[in-house]
């Protein structure tokens, strides 16, 4: 199509065609050939600053020029840099289809590209993947079709829809991905249930015991997973469970009552956790619940002693210990479990795959792989749940143990420091304590920011009167184990802080959270750290601390926030904001990403390829096996964790 000289808007590509009034070389201040061209409602420039002789020689006045690119304003009015352009006959027919452009780089110039992926187009075989029914079905073209409109769309095909990524091809492409996702999904489902486990069939005291013990009475939710659990523990083929719940749900005494169902089964539990800190609050909460059944608990972290933990692992080796707690240093080559029935992962996303998959084959031997339960106090959205997570059974916590205190959010500009500590001075000064957190460790020169070092002299100084202390990522286990236990007991009032506090620190006394430059952190973060107040009676407060001025991402993020305490919400605005790829944290979770499908734009299609994935793999089998090879060689090993 071609576009008016006049109407070429700016930003927008267009195909215009014009008579060459002059042309020029000019120096302004480096080479470049100018050219003027006008048709009958206007006139344009064409710009080149790479150029050769032959061009210049041939753009002479009363050529008649076709040029294709992006008009904009120039110095002597609106100008293409470098369109693309053919000198042409009067009447010459446009071509009967548009002219592809591809993501390119240097020294691979676009026809060389084009007559590349033309001739790989005419020898390869794209037969078809998906019966004649689904088709019909869905309205879906085919796929030969579908992959020629894409790289020769005709020209009376609308642009918008091909940039916006709704033409009928887009779909089709878009389908295929999602739906070969979802077969690979259910494969892999299928065939973990087609692995043996040794089935934890005995409902024993343990399980009974703990809850007869404990001073709170489970949620109904809590309840509802639990047996959810049960039932799958009872099975001869391994559960491979997702337990997720907003912050503070009660996630760890459900864990703790499955760990219990493996012991009194005869079974060991293992309990992984991705940070020494969170790992150890684990371990004191399960010692809190289990030591009194006369379980024997051991902790094992990369921080030990030697001695310690050739000791621990000689335990675990024996059997003596059914219960070990710790960091990735449980599935390390010299541990091995006498007879591990149970794998508990918290905060799962923050391991690997092989770390993953490396628990999992310290299982029970000859009486098959051990059952695993994936804990995440990051609530996944749903359309991430019906995606990436579509091959766990999930079980959710969404109700919170009653006498839980809102916590109040409120936003304030760094200028107003002095109200922040004047705030924290009153609340221990009342008996309560607070955490103080910064998002760097040392000085950064491109990061003009206050440090957790810096901070905490400051507060010091501040509060003399009062007992700080500080911790971080770099200290040794055992002084993060002892500050710890001190902001526990009470003796700090301020505990100054990196994000090493961001999960499963439970201090109830603490009802202030003070988070310095909160524009620099996630919105899952922030989330996570204001659930470490509100844990007592006391009102509670999480005061973001922010730096003008705010970046649009930032304040988007911080808008969330504080409108909303509702994890389940914050999960989705983040997945919003960040896409899916960083929001799962792709390197680290090893799922591959969607490349032409997006989960939240495109949910119709997620939904339509959710629903169609078992009927395909039972009607349609050899079909379904060319549709996987096609779209997901040498992807699908990801997804078997």
């Amino acid at each position: 199509m071609l576009t008016p000289i006049a109407q070429a808007r700016e930003g927008a590509p267009a195909q215009v065609e014009g008579r060459v009034i002059e042309s020029q070389i000019a120096y302004r201040p480096r080479r470049q050939l100018i050219c003027k061209i006008g048709d009958d409602s206007g006139e344009l420039y064409m710009r080149f600053l790479n150029f050769y002789g032959s061009q210049a020689k041939a753009l002479v006045p009363g050529a008649l020029v076709r040029a294709f690119g992006e008009a904009r304003p120039g110095f002597f009015g609106a100008e293409m840099v470098h369109p693309r352009y053919r000198i042409v006959k009067p009447g010459t027919p446009l071509p009967d289809a548009l002219t592809p452009v591809y993501p390119t780089t240097a020294g691979l110039p676009q026809h060389a590209l084009r007559r590349l992926i033309a001739q790989s187009l005419a020898h390869c075989e794209l037969d078809e993947t998906l019966p004649e029914e689904v088709l019909a079905r869905f309205d879906l073209p085919a796929f030969r079709e579908s992959i020629d409109a894409l790289h020769r769309p005709k020209p009376g095909d609308a642009a918008h829809a091909l940039t916006e990524r709704t033409h009928p091809a887009w779909r089709r492409m878009k389908f295929d991905e999602l739906l070969a996702q979802q077969l690979s999904m259910r494969l892999h489902y299928r065939e973990r249930k087609s692995r043996a486990a040794p089935p934890l069939e005995k409902d024993g005291d343990l399980t009974a015991a703990l809850q007869e013990r404990l001073p709170f009475v489970l949620t109904r939710a809590q309840q509802r997973a639990w047996t959810e659990i049960g039932r799958d523990l009872r099975a001869a083929h391994p559960m491979h469970r997702l337990l997720q719940g907003d912050v503070g749900s009660g996630k760890t005494v459900v864990a703790a009552l499955a760990a219990l169902r493996a012991v009194e089964n005869g079974f060991q539990a293992a309990v992984m956790a991705p940070t020494e800190i969170l790992a150890e609050q684990h371990f004191r909460k399960f010692s809190e619940w289990l030591a009194p059944l006369g379980v024997a608990l051991t902790w094992l972290s990369g921080s030990q002693k030697k001695k310690q933990r050739n000791a621990a692992s000689a335990d675990i080796a024996s059997g003596a210990i059914r219960v070990a707690v710790g960091t990735h240093a449980l599935f390390q080559e010299d541990v091995q479990f006498a007879a591990l029935g149970l794998a508990i992962v918290d905060e799962q996303h923050r391991f690997g795959v092989e770390q993953r998959l490396a628990l999992r084959a310290k299982g029970s031997g000859a009486k098959g792989a051990p059952h695993q339960l994936m804990m995440s106090a990051t609530p996944i959205p749903r359309t991430l749940s019906m995606s990436y997570y579509a091959d766990l059974d999930v079980s959710l916590i969404d109700e919170l143990p009653p006498g839980r205190t809102p916590v109040v959010t409120k936003l304030i500009a760094a200028e107003r420091r002095d109200e922040v500590i004047a705030h924290v001075r009153e609340a221990c000064r009342a008996g309560r304590q607070a955490y103080w957190v910064c998002p760097l460790i040392e000085e950064s020169e491109t990061l003009q920011i206050k440090t957790v070092l810096e901070t905490h002299e400051r507060l010091k100084e501040e509060f003399p009167d009062l007992n700080i202390s500080l911790i971080h990522g770099r200290l040794p286990g055992a002084e993060k184990a002892a500050v710890m236990a001190d902001f526990a007991s009470g003796e700090l009032q301020v505990l100054v802080a990196t994000t090493v506090v961001e999960v499963g620190v439970d201090v109830p006394n603490a009802s202030l959270m003070v988070i310095e430059h909160a524009e620099r952190f996630g919105l899952a973060q922030l989330h996570q750290l204001r659930g470490r107040v509100g844990r007592g009676a006391d009102d509670s407060a999480c005061i973001l601390l922010y730096q003008k001025p705010l970046g649009e991402l930032a304040r988007a993020r911080l808008k969330v926030v504080y409108e909303t305490s509702d994890g389940f919400e914050i999960a989705r605005q983040d997945l919003a904001l960040r896409g899916p790829g960083e929001y799962l944290g792709v390197r680290q979770s090893g799922a591959p990403l969607l490349r032409f499908a997006d989960i939240e734009r495109d949910i119709d299609l997620l939904e339509a390829a959710r629903d169609l994935a078992p009927s395909v793999l039972r009607d349609f089998p050899a079909h379904a096996g060319r549709h996987l090879e096609r779209w997901m060689a040498g992807k699908s090993e990801l997804m078997k964790v």
